[in-house]
């Protein structure tokens, strides 16, 4: 007998954790989840969580910074690059390691089916996933630091010093998740049209 873990999506959706289809998953639900999942398990200052949603619309705007004149294609990776979280949370890296390949595994399914919903190729090119992850990280090293009680030095020894061309003005934002999540769905129906 095949194991079946699927989830009721807000908009109608049943979306099967385990053989994750294109057709189960919508942008709206995507926003909603990350929406409401923390980044750094909760810790950050500030009256609001500071959301996924949050983070992944930093880490397009860094990664656009970084890449001037990249294409909306690329743009939207690294907006969707975690994605899967709207159904899975947010674990910090430590629990990812500990929980280990089966959740790899359950990110690496979700990530296709998502990319292939939206027009990307299920695995990125290496550079792109590279420059997504550049971004994430210089995105993690302002968080530390502006939200989750790092200081400078520490923030800098974990996650490197940020160029400071791709971070001039960048304030982190902790907003409701009604106002984030309609924020992240604009900028992907932005991107979409482009």
């Amino acid at each position: 007998m095949t194991t079946r873990a699927w989830q009721r999506m807000l908009s109608g959706r049943r979306l099967d954790l385990l053989d994750p289809t294109p057709m189960d998953i919508e942008i709206e639900d995507i926003a909603h989840g990350l929406a409401f999942v923390a980044r750094w398990n909760g810790q950050t200052r500030g009256d609001w969580p500071y959301s996924v949603a949050e983070h992944s619309l930093l880490v397009e705007e860094i990664f656009t910074r970084a890449n001037p004149g990249i294409s909306a294609r690329w743009r939207l990776a690294a907006l969707l690059h975690d994605a899967p979280e709207y159904v899975i949370g947010d674990m910090i890296s430590p629990v990812k390691a500990a929980v280990g390949p089966q959740y790899i595994e359950l990110d690496r399914r979700l990530t296709e089916a998502i990319h292939l919903r939206f027009g990307l190729p299920t695995v990125l090119p290496a550079a792109m996933k590279k420059a997504i992850k550049a971004a994430d990280t210089v995105s993690a090293r302002l968080e530390a630091e502006q939200i989750a009680g790092f200081s400078s030095a520490e923030a800098d020894r974990l996650f490197g010093k940020p160029d400071p061309n791709l971070t001039r003005g960048l304030k982190l934002l902790l907003r409701p998740p009604a106002e984030v999540r309609h924020a992240f769905t604009a900028h992907h129906n932005e991107l979409s049209l482009i």
